[in-house]
């Protein structure tokens, strides 16, 4: 890859869950820098005022005003209407001479932290969690690469918002792990069998956002309590732009192993 190639990711058609807060919102806007002007964006999340502010910060930017197209959508992605709405504005936001389409499946919740696996026997409850944090990245990513396919000159990635706890057992964190765990496999299987298709499972590491107050304070193993809390005290929290950073240096570069879970410590 060239030095001018990769300085951006190209005319780019971006489509970013979880967009409105957190680490989505630093993905966000970061895309918005790197591809280039007649790109578009299309942001994802159930938080429509959140959302919004996002779109009307991105169409405000420099970017912006050199014809980035940003589309927001509220959508729940674990509930069909939500992953078809998504889809929807994909298309609605297609650019000419678009040569690479990128998913970035960032939504995703804790789950609750309070109890022990063995507590969880409601079908219905544990369902409920893999499909807002499994089959949802799972049907939105099938439903992208068959509403863009491979063609000539086009470039399609699909990025994983992971985590350490898709390789390391939490206690008390049976949803999570769980999910993220899944999430990965899922996206080394899609790697294998979907080769023109670049694929990375980023962990970001243990960010500055809501989510980490809720471990702190609510985790029932007291282990976890202690070594997030100690985390905050001791200032080791990331943010999220500098999480992210590493993230777009990592696409820009584009040298990872397709199928890979990438840790910001190993950047």
């Amino acid at each position: 890859m060239s030095s001018a190639e990769s300085a951006s990711l190209g005319r780019a058609l971006c489509i970013i869950t979880g967009a409105s807060r957190g680490f989505g919102r630093a993905v966000s806007r970061e895309l918005s820098r790197l591809v280039t002007p007649g790109s578009g964006l299309v942001l994802a999340a159930r938080s429509g005022e959140d959302l919004h502010d996002v779109q009307a910060e991105l169409a405000a930017s420099e970017a912006g005003r050199a014809g980035l197209r940003v589309e927001s959508v509220v959508a729940d992605v674990g509930r069909t209407e939500g992953l078809e709405a998504i889809i929807r504005a994909a298309k609605d936001a297609l650019i000419e001479q678009m040569d690479h389409v990128m998913l970035v499946n960032n939504a995703a919740s804790l789950g609750d932290v309070s109890r022990f696996a063995v507590s969880f026997s409601d079908l219905a409850e544990v369902d409920s969690y893999l499909s807002l944090n499994v089959s949802s990245a799972w049907c939105l990513t099938a439903r992208v690469l068959q509403a863009f396919p491979q063609r000539p000159g086009l470039r399609r990635t699909v990025v994983n918002i992971s985590s350490l706890c898709a390789i390391k057992p939490f206690p008390s964190w049976a949803l999570y792990c769980t999910g993220k765990a899944a999430r990965d496999m899922m996206f080394q299987v899609l790697a294998l069998e979907e080769p023109d298709v670049r694929v990375l499972s980023y962990s970001p590491g243990p960010l500055d956002t809501a989510m980490q107050v809720e471990a702190r304070s609510r985790s029932a193993d007291p282990s976890i309590r202690k070594f997030f809390s100690d985390q905050f005290a001791e200032g080791k929290l990331l943010s999220c732009e500098a999480s992210c950073a590493k993230l777009m240096k990592l696409l820009l570069e584009d040298s990872y192993t397709s199928g890979a879970h990438v840790d910001v410590y190993d950047l």
